[in-house]
């Protein structure tokens, strides 16, 4: 069984020589790279040893069985732990996004309901901020527009991670939160109690490990640049510091106006324009490869309603997986592991459908 590991060990003991090759890391893109696939398998063939441990005991206490009671006694224990680690491997075995391991930049905008969206778009980002730092990645704040009484119209946020393995990578997690988001509560303007619902939008995007990754040929874009508004320092409103950029082959438009030099400004731009390049073309990908497949959890349609949070009976609700919970307060306080946890499951079944036995 799993004879497909074989081809891993003899792909994991090649990577651990060239990481031990002091040429690697002279190149950050390639050492980054090694590493990340290196922890990927290494998870792997832990998980492989770990089963093969175990089928080794279970084949020798069925041969001992008979001379033995004791032996026998431990069958049925090994039996089960033999079906443990078998899912376990093959659910790892399961072949990974291969941008799992990146960072992240999100947008979070304000939607439908006015006022009270910007308010629950700003109570999104104290969430995605209390996730992060549960998890100790670390958090950058790259554009905002803010709204009246503490809202947020738009916010870019990207999010580093803190380790090579891919299991454990910002977008491995957090790809799964773009769509629409939407709120259920009487809202902080609401003088007669009533119950209303609106909605905020959330887009993530997988970061640029190298600006060499995604090509943006200058006759490509269009750059403008203009007065910047609101919070920004002395220079806002009387130098033309803000850049818009315009990617003519995709439209994607980025605009950029916190920082106080245009070249600061742009240099943002630029980055949150790579993320979303990237994220274009994987989509292509993944589109031509897969025909975009129906129970695919990370949508590639960004009105998709895939959330609602519903504050007066403190319930959340993920209408992709059917995840339901009453404890809505602590996930606003950062608490989203087993929602986020819920979309990787059903994820990982939709893909072990597709895959057939591994084995």
């Amino acid at each position: 069984m799993f004879e497909s590991v074989l081809t891993l060990l003899a792909e994991h003991d090649d990577l651990q020589s060239q990481l031990a090759d002091p040429e690697l890391h002279a190149n950050p893109a390639r050492s980054k790279k090694v590493n990340r696939r290196y922890a990927e398998l290494s998870r792997i063939i832990a998980a492989y040893y770990e089963w093969k441990e175990v089928d080794d005991n279970l084949e020798a206490a069925r041969e001992l069985a008979d001379e033995d009671a004791a032996f026998a006694e431990e069958i049925p224990d090994l039996v089960e732990q033999l079906d443990v680690t078998a899912e376990k491997l093959r659910r790892l075995l399961i072949p990974r996004d291969e941008l799992d391991a990146r960072d992240v930049i999100m947008e979070i905008k304000m939607g439908e309901g006015g006022a009270e969206s910007a308010l629950f778009a700003a109570d999104l980002l104290r969430m995605y901020l209390h996730y992060a730092e549960s998890n100790r990645w670390k958090t950058e704040i790259i554009e905002q527009t803010s709204s009246d009484l503490g809202g947020i119209k738009d916010i870019q946020l990207a999010i580093k991670g803190n380790s090579s393995d891919p299991a454990e990578g910002v977008w491995a997690h957090l790809k799964y939160e773009g769509g629409v988001h939407r709120v259920q509560r009487v809202p902080a303007t609401e003088s007669q109690g009533r119950i209303h619902t609106s909605a905020a939008g959330v887009l993530v995007f997988p970061e640029v490990d190298e600006p060499e990754e995604v090509e943006l040929h200058p006759n490509d874009l269009k750059i403008d640049v203009y007065r910047s508004s609101g919070p920004g320092g002395q220079s806002v409103n009387t130098t033309d510091s803000a850049v818009r950029i315009t990617h003519l082959p995709t439209g994607i438009v980025v605009a950029m106006q916190n920082e106080k030099s245009q070249l600061q400004n742009k240099e943002a731009g630029m980055r949150v324009l790579r993320a979303r390049v990237l994220a274009r073309q994987q989509e292509e990908i993944d589109a031509a490869a897969s025909l975009v497949r129906k129970g695919q959890i990370r949508t590639m349609d960004r009105s998709e309603r895939i959330r609602t949070y519903n504050f007066p009976e403190n319930r959340i609700a993920d209408h992709r997986t059917g995840y339901k919970a009453y404890n809505l307060d602590a996930v606003m306080n950062g608490a989203l592991g087993p929602v986020i946890d819920s979309c990787i499951h059903a994820d990982e079944e939709t893909r072990l459908a597709e895959l057939g036995d591994p084995e």
